[in-house]
């Protein structure tokens, strides 16, 4: 569903230091009233308010009303000479969404803008009356049981001092005092109104913009042979903010749950929008079990004077400086075996994101020997970055550098592993960085935002201050949506 509206998409990646801090919740999905106000206002254009607010049954509502007073009976005898009396026109103004003072409640306010018609014996003239009344709701947070939340609508009904009927013409005085009769009975009458006819029709929409942003959460996001999937854990009204708490499961391809996150801690600590209607907030460990996710391979086993002759040939000439013997060894079968020791590590810093990788290289010198001439361990480090193609949010390592290169084992004798380095980082971007990228580029379905009828997403990273002076890093994602 496409939303008539235009504003800024907000997708944050939380880099906390997670030791002592007070703790984001995994994933968190934060909405400012602008959003609240415009999808309910799309649900009430579903449920067809206008056509409910044009089958008021106002003449049955004064007759009820008329009954309760001690000049009944001359009411209603007035109200028999009424031959007909309908809405002829309606409509509802833009919807209010605001914060109440305690920064926990929303309300609700919908302006209704009606013009009624009625007809009695010896006028032939319609008397059109112009009704303004205003409904209102409180959006809050219930707890029914233990740790079990929703947001909920409640105390529907006309907002005081916002009722006025008027003539929308000038009749004649004997017209106008009968205008004036049906005025003072439609009055008290509209209250009721409200609350039986439109108030079911706020509580749908609601009903159904929540199980819409609900739903938006539950769709599993793709990663490869895993996906991850969201959980709802509780809503949060902070202000003009609607924050939907979720925790996150990953899955492997056998449908079993790998990794677990939820919120900890006794506080949350959940981002602002600065004057950013939309943001969805990743924690920094859920990026990385994505990231993680998407490159997983195990070893990566290369023939490498097959596939990347001339690597091969700076590799024998870098080993030959160390050992003139064991470069002799490497004969056209040698093989190189790329494995990845640790989860990946993410860094945000000046603006920029950066992966570090823990990588074991082992060289070997044929496709039969079953021990390689050295094992090295390597302390990899790759730039990040961000983009949408296609619906997707894909991410990419610009390069791969070799920052510290370590001796695991050997069986050529103990020599300077930095002796190695500029042929290290040629086989890691030759043969792991395409290998990795071309998983990254799967990247993560954006349905969410898709479904919420954007367009197209920019990206940008800047850095903000968390509790305690701590810096969390968010990877910002600019989204325009054009309206149509």
């Amino acid at each position: 569903m496409a939303y008539p509206w235009t504003f800024t998409f907000l997708c944050g990646l939380l880099a906390a230091n997670l030791v002592g801090a007070t703790l984001s919740p995994p994933v968190v999905l934060s909405l400012s009233t602008e959003v609240i106000k415009q999808m309910l206002a799309q649900k009430l254009k579903n449920h067809d308010v206008t056509n409910t607010l044009q089958q008021l049954p106002l003449l049955t509502a004064m007759e009820e009303e008329s009954s309760r007073g001690i000049f009944g009976n001359l009411v209603k005898s007035i109200l028999k000479h009424i031959l007909w009396m309908k809405v002829t026109s309606a409509s509802i103004g833009q919807l209010q969404v605001q914060p109440l003072a305690n920064g926990r409640q929303l309300m609700v306010k919908a302006p209704l803008d009606v013009v009624a018609g009625f007809n009695v014996p010896l006028f032939k003239t319609v008397v059109e009356l112009h009704v303004e009344v205003e409904a209102q709701a409180i959006i809050h947070v219930e707890t029914r049981e233990k740790d079990h939340a929703r947001l909920v609508l409640s105390e529907c009904s006309n907002t005081g001092g916002s009722l006025r009927v008027s003539l929308l013409h000038k009749l004649s005085f004997l017209l106008k005092c009968l205008a004036d009769k049906v005025i003072s009975l439609l009055t008290p009458a509209l209250p009721k109104l409200v609350k039986s006819e439109l108030c079911p029709v706020l509580k749908a929409g609601f009903e159904d913009m929540r199980g819409e942003l609900l739903n938006l959460t539950k769709v599993p996001m793709s990663l490869n042979s895993e996906h991850l999937k969201l959980d709802f854990i509780s809503p949060v009204i902070d202000h003009s903010v609607v924050h939907l708490i979720l925790g996150a499961r990953l899955f492997n391809s056998e449908g079993k749950v790998t990794k677990l996150f939820n919120v900890a801690g006794d506080s949350l600590n959940l981002p602002t929008l600065n004057q950013t209607p939309f943001r969805l907030t990743v924690r920094k460990d859920v990026v990385v079990a994505i990231i993680a996710a998407l490159i997983h391979s195990g070893k990566l086993t290369v023939l490498l004077d097959y596939v990347l002759p001339e690597v091969a040939r700076q590799l024998r000439s870098s080993i030959k400086v160390i050992d003139e013997t064991a470069a002799a060894q490497l004969g056209p079968t040698q093989i190189v075996k790329i494995m990845s020791q640790t989860t990946p590590m993410l860094i945000l810093d000046q603006g920029n994101a950066k992966v570090a990788q823990l990588i074991v290289l082992e060289i070997f010198a044929t496709d039969k020997d079953s021990r390689p001439l050295f094992t090295l361990g390597i302390e990899a480090s790759s730039d990040i970055q961000f983009y949408v193609e296609d619906g997707l949010l894909v991410f990419s390592f610009n390069e791969i550098r070799a920052d510290r290169i370590h001796l695991m084992n050997s069986d050529i004798g103990v020599f300077n592993p930095k002796l190695l380095n500029n042929i290290t980082t040629k086989i890691l971007t030759s043969i792991l960085l395409p290998n990795e990228n071309g998983k990254l580029r799967s990247g993560i379905p954006v349905s969410m935002v898709k479904n919420l009828g954007f367009k197209s997403i920019s990206l940008s990273l800047t850095k903000v201050s968390g509790a305690g002076g701590r810096e969390r890093g968010f990877i910002n994602c600019l989204q325009r949506h054009v309206d149509i």
